[in-house]
């Protein structure tokens, strides 16, 4: 069962950029997208082909938006996670599926920015707001790991958090420690949603103790070139499921002309039940 993450920074640019025949090439079994950015008559179909599909576009035009495009059809859908501040935004989608012999509940997440709170107001502002989000999902996360579990199902939540967990998640760790996505209190966040028995970073499972694998370069500069990234894109899965995984990675383009978003898709294969 081949499952992938990406941030699309827009589905009709990604796919004048190759999205779509990346998506025929990898072979998903599950994708999911964030950042889709159009009303659902204007997703160009050629980035749907061979898929069924549940869309969140939210109440904000040309921003935001998650997708969850399967191999199987969804038995059941849900958008947003019970904060009405937050679910019009078209931030969280979540699906129940039969996939590939696992019993899944499936999510996909764009999580807010963010902000600095000692900057200026503006900033203030993204700040506090990313903090209410987090304060507000991690209990959601909580009872959507444990209703799965009810159901017999494994929880998989997957996306672009905006948040970079470790300095294993950031080229440039050492002028980053109060950078936004990179702040203390988002790492502690981050870290206490984790564990042996509630959710477990896939990739990080597979590539202990390594740099990367980044999934987010500026579009700015040299960065790509150079590999000054960030790991800000994850699957965090149920144990069960993170002891299925056999492989995972980012899908980096082959050089800086060759992207199709600021984001790389990350893609773990899970063994079949």
């Amino acid at each position: 069962m081949r499952v992938a993450t990406v941030n699309v920074n827009g589905i009709r640019a990604a796919v004048r950029r190759g999205f779509a025949d990346w998506l025929a090439t990898r072979d998903c079994d599950l994708v999911a997208l964030q950042e889709v950015r159009a009303p659902s008559d204007l997703v160009p179909p050629e980035a749907l082909a061979g898929y069924h599909y549940c869309y969140h576009p939210g109440d904000r035009a040309g921003r935001n938006g998650v997708a969850l495009l399967s191999r199987a059809a969804p038995l059941a859908i849900r958008e947003g996670f019970g904060n009405p501040a937050f679910d019009a935004e078209g931030r969280y989608v979540e699906a129940d599926l039969d996939l590939n012999g696992w019993r899944l509940t499936v999510g996909s997440l764009y999580l807010p920015k963010g902000g600095r709170a000692d900057d200026s107001a503006a900033e203030l502002a993204r700040y506090t707001r990313k903090l209410r989000f987090l304060r507000s999902f991690r209990p959601y996360l909580t009872r959507a790991r444990l209703r799965a579990r009810e159901q017999g199902r494994e929880f998989l939540v997957m996306g672009d958090f905006n948040i970079a967990h470790t300095r294993l998640d950031l080229r440039n760790w050492r002028t980053n420690g109060r950078s936004v996505g990179f702040l203390p209190e988002e790492r502690e966040w981050f870290g206490s949603v984790l564990g042996p028995r509630r959710l477990v970073d896939v990739v990080r499972r597979l590539h202990p103790g390594e740099d990367g694998p980044y999934s987010w370069w500026s579009w700015m500069g040299n960065a790509f070139t150079t590999d000054t990234g960030w790991r800000i894109d994850y699957q965090l899965a149920t144990p069960a499921l993170a002891a299925a995984a056999t492989a995972a990675g980012t899908d980096r383009a082959a050089n800086y002309d060759a992207r199709m978003s600021d984001h790389a898709p990350v893609v773990v294969d899970y063994a079949d039940r």
